[in-house]
């Protein structure tokens, strides 16, 4: 977390000077008495390629923050979607991996509605050592009789030295008229 302040700090300070620099450019021309229209026009000119080079500046930032929180090398990623939701309507989920709690979630209508409408959500981005690893998934939700039901997949997967991304998507069956939880690894 210390990084995270480092980067905060710095994006501050780019802010403070770039506003500095507009007020001593300011004070410069007040000096002259020169307040045309053409010299007003370029500092503003000079204030707009400040500020944008201070956005890139934070972007570039933001990028080398991700990269050092979270290195391809121990980089895991779970996302969830939704196939229909005839069967079952999603409430909460709950994630763990070798049964430690990693992350869990508690939807709104219109969160559920997204997701239904096919959107994917990410919900936990993380770092794990290369190994074997157990994903334990619990969703609960609500069925076409209006009864609480949970759904759960467990799987089984191995880090390696590359990021790894999983999908947990609920999916109706219309053999059973129910819902289940299929675990997919997405392929980079």
């Amino acid at each position: 977390m210390k990084t995270c302040s480092f980067f905060k700090t710095v994006t501050a300070l780019l802010l403070v000077i770039s506003f500095n620099s507009y007020s001593v450019a300011a004070d410069a021309l007040s000096i002259q008495g020169n307040s045309t229209a053409d010299s007003s026009s370029e500092l503003a000119q000079q204030l707009e390629q400040l500020k944008s080079q201070v956005l890139q500046l934070n972007r570039e930032l933001f990028i080398l923050e991700e990269d050092l929180l979270f290195p391809a090398s121990t980089q895991v990623a779970f996302f969830v979607s939704v196939d229909t939701g005839k069967f079952f309507a999603i409430d909460s989920v709950e994630v763990k991996i070798n049964d430690k709690d990693v992350a869990g979630f508690l939807y709104t209508k219109r969160q559920r509605e997204a997701l239904e409408q096919g959107g994917i959500q990410k919900l936990y981005l993380g770092n794990l050592k290369i190994g074997q690893y157990q994903l334990t998934a619990i969703f609960t939700g609500i069925d076409p009789e209006g009864r609480m039901v949970k759904r759960a997949a467990e799987y089984q997967f191995e880090k390696d030295d590359e990021a790894l991304m999983i999908e947990l998507k609920v999916m109706d069956n219309t053999k059973t008229y129910r819902s289940q939880v299929v675990v997919e690894e997405w392929i980079l």
